[in-house]
């Protein structure tokens, strides 16, 4: 299996190197050359021409969005591959979440042309810092049993791994639906500027769905239909 590999954190971000790693050189790592977290589905198409630098056999940063990245390796860097993986993004990407990150739009630009897409996403507990061999290895585990199935029609896979301290048991893998709930809505002003302090970690949570069950501890694979 051919597989292309972006995020939106930057070519050499520690995510993407530890997701890297676990697919032994399989991979065509086309990822943005900054980071561009919550850039969304963003493209480039009239504003103007995309560089690509090609830092090595199997290696381009883009200066353009994951979706870009997606986009010019399915035409032209990696016309070849069968699955899109972005990640491991440092942060959940869960929910309302979805609509805003890079990493998902890399999964969900990957379904429109008909190609396996998986966003892989690690949500932060505060005061913890990532243990990223062991997300690496979780995330095998969640590639292993997707690979198995049926390759989704006009859809693409969400994965969001929990936060766990190291004594606590590697986690179970669920698959659920998204959260419907929206992100807090809390702004500090000053002046004529808004801050935003939403707390994330205490968002509003369906029960039984990807937010409840991901902060609960569990690995959650969401099937998200284009």
């Amino acid at each position: 299996m051919k597989i292309l590999l972006t995020n939106d954190d930057g070519v050499g971000a520690p995510g993407l190197v530890a997701l890297e790693g676990i697919l032994a050189g399989e991979a065509v790592v086309i990822a943005p050359d900054r980071h561009l977290s919550g850039c969304s589905h963003a493209v480039t198409t009239w504003q103007g021409s995309i560089r690509a630098e090609q830092r090595g056999p199997k290696l381009w940063a883009i200066e353009g969005t994951p979706a870009d990245c997606v986009r010019l390796g399915l035409d032209s860097l990696a016309a070849d591959v069968d699955l899109v993986i972005a990640g491991i993004n440092p942060g959940g990407n869960l929910g309302a979440d979805i609509y805003y990150s890079g990493t998902v739009a890399a999964a969900r630009e990957a379904a429109f042309h008909g190609k396996t897409g998986i966003a892989v996403s690690h949500y932060r507990k505060r005061e913890m810092d990532f243990d990223w061999p062991r997300a690496a290895a979780w995330t095998r585990r969640v590639l292993d049993e997707l690979l198995k199935r049926e390759p989704p029609s006009r859809a693409f896979w969400n994965v969001n791994l929990p936060h766990l301290a190291a004594a606590e048991a590697d986690p179970e893998i669920v698959f659920c639906g998204p959260c419907k709930q929206p992100l807090p809505l809390r702004y500090r002003v000053q002046g004529e500027h808004f801050q935003y302090e939403g707390d994330y970690q205490s968002r509003p949570a369906d029960p039984g769905a990807d937010v409840a069950l991901c902060f609960g501890g569990k690995i959650t694979v969401s099937l998200i239909a284009l």
